[in-house]
């Protein structure tokens, strides 16, 4: 591959994680939308910026990550499991990557800085907090079996809640709920990934949750997090929006096939194909939370 081409930064940038960074937004506007039309108005040009400002955001993880990984040496290609790495395989350059990395920041921060007119100057904590926890989770918290509080923080509660705070400048204790399942789903997404590299990040130090606890439990975990989310719609039902409860049903079925197929896979790089299924389940448990709040 020709280095730093258009497909070299496409596969940096890796696609498949965008589910991860759409679904939280979907789920804050789904709900801003239903309410505003009792309590307020509802701006699209706001949710608009609230899904940019995710998408670049995860794009800027993706290459801190990519880079970050590189330095530490913790990208060795005979042993690496998951997709292959932009900056090992020398598909970017290092100093293109560092590039890259300073001007999805400074892009992050530009689409972000407009909500503040839609949401108070608190906006610009939650922007600086969004940046630095980019940086710091693969840095360092990740090495000490953080990272699953941080998908369930940045993934979930920043997400869903300022989605809904610059609508509605409130916060409901059913957008709450909801951040906090959204975040429990989208962490499946991380357990996969822990769960594959499990021996090399044992070897290289790297305490993660899957590491701490063990492949067994963590095998239950992803069952786990997956029921407890969508059981957590219970309070959809409560305040009437039945179908936002009962469709995510569709996303535990297929969440329940991918978690057969990891117990059965085990180990190895054929577990990919996990990673793969569940962000395809994370993707459809979004669709299903927000049609079904849209179509009550």
């Amino acid at each position: 591959m020709k280095q730093n081409s258009p497909k070299a930064w496409l596969l940096a940038a890796r696609p498949k994680t965008l589910t991860g960074a759409a679904v939280p937004v979907m789920i804050g506007v789904a709900m801003a939308y239903i309410d505003a039309q009792e309590f307020g108005t509802f701006s699209p040009t706001a949710a608009l910026l609230c899904l940019l400002f995710a998408f670049i955001m995860q794009i800027d993880a993706n290459f801190v990550n990519d880079f970050f990984d590189y330095a530490r040496g913790n990208d060795d290609p005979a042993t690496r499991l998951g997709p292959l790495r932009a900056c090992t395989q020398g598909w970017v350059s290092i100093d293109a990557m560092k590039r890259a990395i300073a001007l999805t920041t400074c892009l992050a921060c530009f689409v972000g800085l407009p909500l503040i007119f839609y949401g108070g100057l608190e906006m610009i904590l939650i922007g600086m907090l969004c940046v630095v926890f980019c940086f710091l989770y693969t840095t360092h918290l990740s090495y000490v079996g953080m990272g699953d509080v941080l998908v369930l923080v940045f993934f979930g509660i920043v997400p869903v809640c300022c989605t809904y705070y610059v609508q509605l400048h409130t916060c409901p204790l059913t957008v709450i709920v909801a951040s906090l399942a959204c975040g429990l789903v989208i962490d499946a997404l991380l357990i996969v990934n822990n769960y594959r590299d499990r021996d090399v990040d044992r070897r290289d130090g790297k305490q993660t949750l899957v590491v701490k606890i063990g492949a067994t439990a963590s095998e239950w975990l992803y069952l786990a997090i997956g029921i407890i989310a969508v059981l957590a719609g219970l309070l959809f039902w409560v305040e009437g929006h039945v179908l936002a409860f009962v469709l995510p049903f569709l996303y535990l079925t297929l969440h329940v096939f991918t978690w057969l197929k990891l117990r059965r896979i085990h180990e190895g790089r054929q577990l990919n194909e996990c990673l793969g299924e569940t962000a395809r389940n994370i993707f459809v448990y979004g669709l299903c939370v927000a049609i079904g709040l849209l179509l009550t």
